[in-house]
């Protein structure tokens, strides 16, 4: 296989030297705040995987090619740049094939990694099954790709406006091990609590790490997802949330917000809602993943090189 990946200089010599690396999708950036914000929230998560001694490896297409990692000035190009498509497994290709800029969603990014062979990759939350699926048939292709394709994603479990248990439910009809860091319950992205007992509990990198090889020895398809709480002091309880989310996703159905525009509507209106709350809160919990991504690579990398 010839896919088309340019590595950069970091993550070159990372990959010649067998360090850890872990990969960060690009939508937060093109898609989820304003220039220079975005960028500098960017580089910040990077710092912070640098800091608990990975490499971080940023994935974006650009001139017809998947960038594995972002130099500073692409880094700063992408967050400038207009009319950047957002890449799942369906516009992967023809992003590629028409040499459009594209931003990676979780599927986008895992295909990417797993191709790069990178097997961690750092996350806010996953997508999942969309309240009202039942008429919308709204779901997300990340819960898909999970099942395929082998890379550990850490996220702070599935975004809350999403209708989590039917997410949980078809999480386990594809096989996927959703694994909590830490607690019995799993987290509700801006919340520690969902209400929703987990299906899997570890208590470390290190357990995460072995299930991650361990499925690859059984030749098991598909990836894992890591559950990682929002930090106690960042997170904004369930209780708080839940009005707010409410609120937001009426206000959606009141003026006929559908299809790819949910997500963006009702986490903007939440973002008012909460007066920047949300935003901050979303930051922490990507750092908080970034840093346990950065610490399953390390494992990783270090039983494959014993």
């Amino acid at each position: 296989m010839n896919a088309p990946l340019i590595f950069a200089p970091e993550v070159e010599a990372a990959r010649a030297k067998g360090a850890p690396i872990v990969a960060l999708e690009s939508t937060i950036i093109t898609h989820g705040m304003p220039f220079p914000q975005n960028v500098e929230a960017a580089r910040r998560v990077e710092q912070v995987i640098r800091d608990a001694g990975a490499v971080p490896a940023t994935i974006a297409v650009m001139n017809g090619a998947i960038h594995i990692g972002l130099t500073s000035d692409e880094l700063d190009a992408l967050g400038q740049a207009q009319d950047v498509m957002k890449l799942s497994r369906a516009d992967l290709a023809a992003c590629l094939a028409m040499r459009r800029i594209g931003a990676t969603t979780v599927a986008a990014t895992m295909i990417c990694a797993k191709l790069a062979g990178i097997a961690v990759f750092a996350t806010g939350g996953i997508g999942g099954v969309h309240r009202g699926a039942e008429t919308s048939f709204d779901i997300s292709a990340d819960l898909r790709e999970l099942s395929e394709t082998a890379v550990s994603v850490v996220a702070a479990g599935a975004k809350a406006i999403l209708d989590l248990p039917k997410t949980l439910e078809v999480l386990e009809t594809f096989g996927v091990p959703v694994i909590t860091l830490g607690q019995n319950e799993l987290p509700a992205f801006w919340s520690r609590s969902s209400g929703l007992p987990t299906p899997l509990r570890m208590e470390s990198a290190a357990e995460i790490a072995a299930a991650h090889l361990m499925r690859a020895q059984l030749g098991l398809p598909g990836g894992q997802l890591i559950a990682n709480p929002i930090p106690v002091e960042a997170e904004i309880p369930r209780d708080q949330m839940i009005p707010v989310i409410e609120q937001a996703l009426a206000e959606a159905e009141a003026v006929g917000i559908a299809a790819k525009s949910v997500t963006p509507f009702l986490l903007q209106r939440i973002f008012e809602l909460t007066s920047g709350a949300s935003l901050a809160a979303n930051i922490a919990l990507v750092e908080n993943n970034a840093r346990l991504a950065a610490a399953i690579a390390q494992e990783i990398s270090s039983r494959q090189a014993g």
